[in-house]
């Protein structure tokens, strides 16, 4: 990576005006003007539905003052919820449109592939295509002549490169769009999710490609929600929410602290044994973490874990307290219940002082999915307290040796399961 800057986003917002046209017909959007008219809210918004912070009237603030560099050879990561604003940093990155406030100033040729199909002609075949996004990018015929075969390669769609593109599914789109953006060297590349939309062999090819282009000294602003392929790839990462910049910063300290505010109190959660601990004057827990197989890196299917948790008995001593660990997927979803007297009948909770055990979960089980966990508490076959809220945790897909993501299974779960011959 050179010191040279090649992007100098400054202070840019962005802002859009709600409610122009809000309905489907006619008839809705004189529903709305009446109703504004008479200072009424709108009728066809669904109740319930907050009212954003980044709103003010008629007006919605999707980015407020946004502020970087992108130096020469880097690969910047952008990661954030969806609605973060990530893609309308992106669009302004492109010049597709332009800021409220603030300048962007760039240095080069860019290229982006931001949705599936962007910049194709439906009527033009797929080979035309090329040349008219070469011709966009300030390319001459003989420049594109000279990349077309390998274009054409690492797409993988040779026997329909002659097709018109609206006869494209939106895998063959987005191969072709790659395949484009890439080797038609751009001194910038921009990349949105489109990338997901591709199999396991081609994100492999895209992320192997991406590499190279850094590595020739060419800068790469690349969008993903798949953690593994961003800490893979990316020497820098921004992370955006609510249209601001929260951090940015080395892939892995964001990384890391993206994944803990996005599961909530993160992997590890303590408290001082008294009043603030959960519980009540006879029982309190105090300690719930995640410990995994691999400590510093990501949580993946394949991996296993432990959940330690760590309780203090102050007073209950009649042999009826049950302990036991619920893990509860993002969908609010009870993905697993497990007891310790079903492992550990012999272990007697019902003695004062502190008890700390742990629960293994093997790798191959659980499928790609934000996780929490609640610890519950039962005691003479009711329940005596339950801590719905201790920790949280994301299980990413399963990578190849070179960070790409190997695509999440149907299901709750993903066992790997033994087959044989009968």
């Amino acid at each position: 990576m050179s010191a040279e800057k090649v992007i100098s986003v400054s202070n840019i917002s962005k802002r859009y005006r709600l409610g122009v046209l809000g309905g489907a017909t006619l008839s809705d959007d004189l529903k709305v003007w009446w109703a504004k008219k008479r200072g009424k809210p709108n009728p066809l918004v669904t109740i319930g539905d907050e009212v954003s912070s980044t709103r003010e009237g008629d007006h919605f603030w999707a980015l407020r003052d946004i502020e970087f560099d992108v130096h020469k050879g880097e690969i910047l990561g952008v990661i954030g919820k969806n609605g973060a604003g990530k893609s309308t940093l992106l669009k302004l990155l492109s010049q597709i449109t332009g800021p409220t406030t603030g300048s962007i100033k760039a240095r080069g040729r860019i290229a982006s592939l931001l949705e599936v199909g962007t910049g194709f002609h439906p009527e033009l075949t797929g080979r035309e295509n090329i040349y008219l996004n070469g011709a966009i990018l300030g390319m001459n015929k003989a420049e594109i002549d000279s990349r077309i075969d390998a274009i054409i390669a690492f797409s993988g769609i040779l026997h329909h490169i002659d097709t018109p593109v609206k006869r494209y599914s939106s895998g063959m789109k987005v191969r072709l769009g790659f395949a484009v953006a890439a080797h038609l060297e751009p001194e910038i590349l921009i990349i949105d999710e489109v990338l997901a939309v591709g199999d396991a062999e081609f994100q492999k090819k895209c992320l192997g490609k991406m590499k190279d282009i850094s590595v020739s000294g060419r800068t790469i602003i690349f969008v993903s929600h798949n953690m593994a392929s961003v800490r893979s790839l990316c020497t820098r990462v921004i992370w955006v929410e609510n249209g601001m910049v929260v951090e940015n910063g080395p892939t892995e300290v964001v990384v890391r602290n993206y994944l803990n505010n996005f599961s909530g109190h993160g992997d590890e959660i303590s408290w001082e044994d008294g009043r603030d601990a959960p519980g009540n004057e006879e029982l309190r827990l105090i300690h719930v973490v995640l410990r995994k197989e691999f400590p510093d890196q990501l949580l993946l299917c394949s991996h296993w874990f432990e959940i330690e948790i760590a309780f203090i008995n102050h007073g209950i001593s009649d042999g009826n307290l049950r302990v036991n660990i619920h893990l509860i997927n993002g969908a609010e979803v009870l993905v697993l219940a497990t007891a310790l007297v079903e492992c550990l009948p012999a272990e007697n909770i019902g003695v004062k002082g502190e008890h700390r055990f742990s629960c293994e979960v093997p790798g191959d089980l659980l499928n790609s999915d934000d996780y929490r966990v609640a610890v519950n508490f039962v005691r003479s076959g009711k329940l005596f307290f339950r801590c719905a809220d201790t920790i949280g945790f994301q299980i990413h897909n399963a990578v190849s040796a070179d960070g790409f993501s190997l695509g999440k299974k149907l299901g709750v779960i993903r066992p790997k399961l033994k087959w044989r011959r009968v």
